[in-house]
């Protein structure tokens, strides 16, 4: 799992979010007002960085230590837990140590990425958990905040599950959208549906999505990389699995909950994707607190 902030459009984001924290539109100069109007410019501080109420899957260690470090990079940061590593209430994640406006100016910034990453992360490993015994991969969808897909994707991957396509350039996925404009939406010829996406992009995997028994059989004639199987009934999806196998991959998607995920499993998918990993994931409550404070030597 490569560092997220090796990613051009993760350092791109983070330049962004601190512009919009401490730069007014217009201008060019950060500025934290409070601090620069009450805490000595010599101070020095010494925090950390940890998970209240529950514990967590740890995500955007390097994120934090970015941001720290695009403010003021003498401060100095210590990574305890790896991203993936489980915290538990109070567990340090990390430590830093710099001029304590330095860090009150990239606090915020700081727990805003990484909270949102951790909530992700957790979550994405509760459903990995949850279908471990069937083999059944979990993968994220496109259904990301703007601007912030980098991260939410890599979380995904922080917590065990798997990325799908990053973006639309990336994969041939035929939704029903895409359907009603292909020949009228005629589900008798999905199969040349996929053979005209393949002459287009020969070299992406074609997936296609299907709602019922007619449309899968007119899809495998042309034999897909993936047949997405949308809000489909645990018993017809396993109907549907059997006709795939030794064709294409299979994909089960659309309203599935973590309650869900185990019964989706066990009809034999290949995959389950989830939309609620990255929209719905919420935040986990982290605390930056100091541990010390003192004047620079």
């Amino acid at each position: 799992m490569k560092d997220v902030m090796r990613s051009k459009r993760a350092q791109a984001a983070v330049r962004l979010a601190l512009d919009e924290d401490l730069c007014a539109e217009g201008s060019t100069r950060w500025c934290d007002a409070t601090s620069e109007a009450l805490v000595d410019p010599d101070a020095v501080a010494t925090g950390e960085i940890y998970p209240k109420g529950e514990g967590c899957i740890v995500s955007g260690t390097t994120v934090a230590k970015a941001v720290m470090k695009a403010i003021d990079s003498a401060i100095v940061v210590k990574i305890l837990k790896k991203d993936g590593d489980f915290a538990k209430p109070g567990e340090q994640i990390l430590t830093f140590r710099g001029k304590a406006r330095s860090i009150l100016a990239a606090e915020r910034t700081a727990l805003n990425f990484m909270q949102r990453m951790c909530a992700t992360a957790t979550l994405a490993h509760k459903f990995v958990k949850a279908t471990a015994k069937y083999g059944t991969i979990i993968l994220d969808t496109r259904k990301t905040t703007p601007g912030l897909r980098v991260f939410e994707k890599y979380a995904v991957l922080c917590g065990g599950g798997t990325n799908h396509r990053m973006g639309m350039y990336d994969r041939v996925l035929m939704k029903d959208n895409h359907r009603r404009l292909w020949r009228g939406g005629n589900p008798d010829e999905l199969d040349k549906a996929v053979a005209a996406a393949r002459k287009a992009f020969p070299k992406l995997d074609v997936e296609v999505e299907v709602e019922n028994m007619r449309e899968l059989k007119s899809a495998l004639k042309a034999k897909p990389e993936w047949i997405m199987l949308d809000n489909m009934s645990p018993a017809d999806m396993k109907k549907c699995v059997k006709l795939c196998k030794g064709i294409c991959k299979t994909e089960a998607s659309g309203g599935i909950t973590l309650e869900k995920a185990a019964q989706i499993a066990a009809t034999g998918v290949t995959a389950i994707s989830l939309g609620c990993l990255t929209h719905s994931a919420g935040s986990v409550d982290l605390s930056l607190e100091w541990s010390a404070v003192g004047k620079a030597r």
